[in-house]
């Protein structure tokens, strides 16, 4: 079982305020996969986690889209003087040791590349790389998006 099925569990025993139940296996993620996603976040249906999420981290009240594939060592959260957290769209891909971070969307069909530092929001369709991230490619309309 990996990190993500056990988040699902975690989530659904969170969702039915079963919180001590939660708690632990949200303990059994972080020991047996090294990495911390807590019960509270959404993560949508079919995402999945590189090297069974590995490093990765995540802010309790994140959201992610449906389809998104997060590669290992991956920092989704917020930013000092900042409440809000990252929200991100359907079928995105974030490179390994990224970090989203703050009040950001993050569009659907988003690629964010290996050990970028996004800190601004990413229209649909849109591939991002650098420190701090850039846009560097805008897909064509209907190419590699979720409107197919």
């Amino acid at each position: 079982m990996n990190a993500v099925n056990k988040y699902r569990r975690a989530h659904w025993l969170e969702q039915h305020h079963l919180k001590p139940l939660a708690r632990l296996y949200e303990m059994w993620i972080y020991l047996i996969h090294n990495c911390f996603i807590p019960a509270s976040c959404e993560i949508g249906p079919g995402t999945t986690f590189g090297y069974k999420g590995i490093g990765v981290v995540l802010h309790k009240r994140v959201k992610i889209g449906a389809n998104c594939m997060i590669s290992q060592n991956v920092t989704i959260g917020g930013r000092s003087g900042h409440y809000e957290v990252p929200v991100i769209g359907d079928n995105c891909s974030i490179g390994a040791g990224a970090k989203v971070l703050g009040p950001i969307v993050i569009g659907n069909d988003v690629t964010i590349g290996a050990n970028a530092v996004m800190l601004k929001d990413a229209p649909d369709g849109t591939v991002w790389a650098g420190v701090p991230a850039r846009e560097i490619v805008r897909k064509p309309e209907g190419e590699g998006t979720s409107a197919q």
